[in-house]
């Protein structure tokens, strides 16, 4: 079953909620918060003019490599996202660590297979701080947690129906050609998340064989695949979204084994933490 939690910080009295993620808009985590073993802080962005507007007002934050990125992307829609979503991210970093967040440095985590620095992003230098981005469609997901974790979403129109099943591992393949055709490419994209975000977390990517370990369908597809083991050491759950999206996270939890982990939504709103940053950061 899915289990969601109430983030620290509370909404102002009388805040209206997101029409997409009926989640309400809420403030930057305090100044040098963690989420505790065990919890994800997932903070939902769905672009719109004024949440681009505000991005484009707070660009500056971003390094020259990451702008350089942003503008080569092919269009302005995607360009948006990007550039919000890399906003969103800088900011609660800055403020889960308390420092200016055009000083968070951000590296690359060494490769599992190679030893070389491509591996996941971390933030250089300091434990206790894990997180993962994630995109698609006008929709990203910043995910934090105290361990390496993995995020990922994805639109139902962006799956090729079920093309891809062949891909999974054998068990997820049964499970997923077990239920009637009308929910199957629902599955999949379930399914493939799942997947994306396990690989995001580990650092591997997906130059790992898809069907050489099995994540299960997910909590929406529960009584489906009950006997499916998920990877070893790691917590799956659900992001809850809308039925024409997909999303999840993956949490390192070796000391819970068997257990999931437990998820905290958030809304992302650009245009009101511009009003909480310091002079220096605007």
């Amino acid at each position: 079953m899915h289990r969601t939690i109430d983030h620290p910080r509370t909404s102002p009295a009388g805040t209206e909620a997101d029409a997409f993620t009926g989640l309400p808009s809420t403030g930057l985590p305090h100044a040098g918060y963690r989420p505790p073993r065990g919890v994800v802080d997932a903070w939902l962005l769905r672009t719109g003019p004024e949440q681009v507007a505000a991005a484009e007002q707070l660009r500056d934050l971003l390094d020259p490599l990451e702008l350089e990125r942003i503008d080569r992307c092919g269009d302005a829609e995607g360009r948006s996202l990007l550039l919000a979503s890399h906003v969103a991210l800088r900011l609660l970093l800055g403020a889960y660590l308390g420092e200016a967040p055009e000083r968070v440095a951000v590296e690359r985590a060494k490769c599992r297979g190679c030893g070389h620095r491509h591996g996941r992003p971390v933030v250089a230098a300091r434990p206790g701080l894990h997180f993962s981005l994630s995109h698609t469609s006008g929709l990203a997901v910043c995910a934090f947690a105290a361990d390496p974790v993995g995020a990922d979403v994805e639109t139902l129109a962006s799956v090729p129906g079920t093309d891809l099943v062949p891909l999974l591992h054998p068990d997820e393949q049964r499970a997923v050609r077990g239920l009637p055709v009308e929910r199957q490419a629902q599955a999949f994209l379930h399914c493939f998340v799942r997947k994306e975000a396990y690989l995001k977390g580990t650092g591997d990517g997906l130059w790992a064989e898809l069907d050489s370990f099995s994540v299960g369908l997910g909590p929406a597809f529960d009584g489906v695949d009950t006997d499916l083991p998920g990877p070893e050491y790691w917590g799956l759950d659900s992001i809850p979204l809308p039925a024409t999206h997909g999303g999840a996270v993956a949490l390192l939890m070796p000391q819970a084994e068997g257990r999931l982990p437990l998820v905290s939504t958030r809304s992302v709103d650009l245009p009101g933490w511009i009003s909480e940053l310091r002079p220096a950061d605007r």
